[in-house]
């Protein structure tokens, strides 16, 4: 409990997003850090921490991008670096750590990643490959089919659901001026004659893929006062690691480590899922915005297909999800999509999306995020309040 309340994000660096073939990874994440300085109104020597988001294969002609190389780029030379050699989901949970530990005192999260143009994902298809490949399956989609399959099994999730989520979060990608499906609506018909890419999933229930580049400015509340920005409260952290690979698992329809990952996130905080007034869901898939939800108990088992009927999470619903358009519709950052959309939801800056009168719904005081690494095996959930 003793953490609650006691660090804030306060700055957000955004790149351009969609398919940029003259620029690099590397560019990305000096751009993406160098605006979230600039936003939270810091000078760059102010900087001493950096941690970047997952180490990716190296682009065809571009350089390894580490955190040494990135600090270099920008002239920095932080105290503390760190960078995720895989999927692990505790970025944020590390940056509190050093500065609680006293090793730094601002930090930078960064990722950048030239996975359209560069080829990136296809490299990281080719990283991910092992023995299933024989059997004809690789890569997240084919991990991610077959949890959604042991879904559409144990209870009663299935396009029937997931339409609802992909449709939900194209109406606020439709808000979002910087969204990739900004101006391209999704219909019932749109959605149910799109292609499959691995049985069960339509292409409109995969996550984009982009290039571009996100980051986020970590400092303690007390400092965050003196800034240009509103601080954002981390108002409670949890983090659970099933670990166990796809195919051997037996948290594919669920409990995954949302579950307890949740759990401590809103017990640190102190509040309750009524409290919540929205929520920034991780959604590489649209079956794991609806298993996460499960997980943290807004709706029962199997409920889901009810539960998301009538406009529940869209503009003008109880409960909106990924109000940027998520993964799915805006772009593809990791866990800094849903991370900074909460931020600037509470920050106020989300113009045409912004919660509130704007979208006919409440003006929020409490987030919820999540973020989740490899296929279900890393799970973590935020609890993100105004300052």
């Amino acid at each position: 409990m003793g953490l609650r309340g006691k660090y804030a994000i306060v700055g957000v660096g955004y790149t351009p997003q969609g398919r940029l073939p003259d620029r690099t990874t590397f560019s990305f994440h000096l751009e993406a850090v160098a605006n979230a300085i600039a936003d939270a109104g810091l000078k760059k020597d102010a900087i001493d921490g950096l941690i970047a988001y997952r180490h990716f294969p190296a682009c065809p002609g571009e350089p390894d991008v580490t955190p040494q190389l990135i600090a270099q780029g920008l002239g920095l030379t932080p105290d503390y670096l760190c960078q995720d050699a895989n999927c692990s989901r505790s970025h944020l949970q590390q940056a509190i750590g050093a500065i609680e530990a006293g090793f730094c005192n601002y930090v930078a999260i960064s990722y950048g990643h030239s996975g359209l143009s560069g080829g990136g994902m296809n490299l990281l298809l080719e990283e991910m490959a092992g023995n299933e490949v024989v059997f004809g399956h690789f890569g997240a989609a084919g991990g991610y089919a077959l949890a959604a399959r042991r879904g559409m099994h144990e209870f009663s999730a299935g396009p029937e659901t997931w339409k609802h989520i992909a449709m939900g979060q194209r109406k606020w990608a439709d808000r979002n001026p910087a969204a990739i499906m900004r101006g391209k609506p999704m219909t019932e018909a749109d959605y149910y004659g799109a292609p499959m890419v691995v049985d069960p999933l339509r292409l409109f229930d995969c996550c984009l893929v982009n290039d571009g580049g996100r980051a986020i400015i970590v400092t303690t509340a007390e400092r965050a006062r003196d800034l240009k920005q509103p601080p954002v409260l981390i108002l409670g952290l949890g983090q659970h690691n099933p670990s166990t690979e796809i195919g051997q698992s037996r948290y594919m329809a669920g409990p995954t480590g949302s579950k307890k990952a949740g759990e401590a996130a809103l017990r640190m905080a102190g509040v309750g899922l009524a409290d919540v007034d929205a929520c920034q869901i991780y959604d590489c898939f649209s079956y794991t915005v609806e298993l996460t939800l499960q997980d943290y108990g807004f709706f029962g088992r199997g409920e889901g297909k009810d539960w998301f009927q009538g406009g529940t999470i869209e503009p003008g619903g109880r409960l909106p999800i990924n109000t940027s358009g998520g993964q799915l519709s805006e772009a593809y950052f990791m866990g800094l999509t849903p991370i900074s959309e909460a931020v600037m939801q509470l920050m106020g800056r989300c113009e045409d999306r912004q919660l509130g009168p704007k979208t006919n719904t409440k003006t929020p005081e409490i987030i919820m995020c999540s973020d989740n690494g490899a296929i279900l095996q890393s799970q973590s959930c935020f609890i993100f309040g105004r300052g």
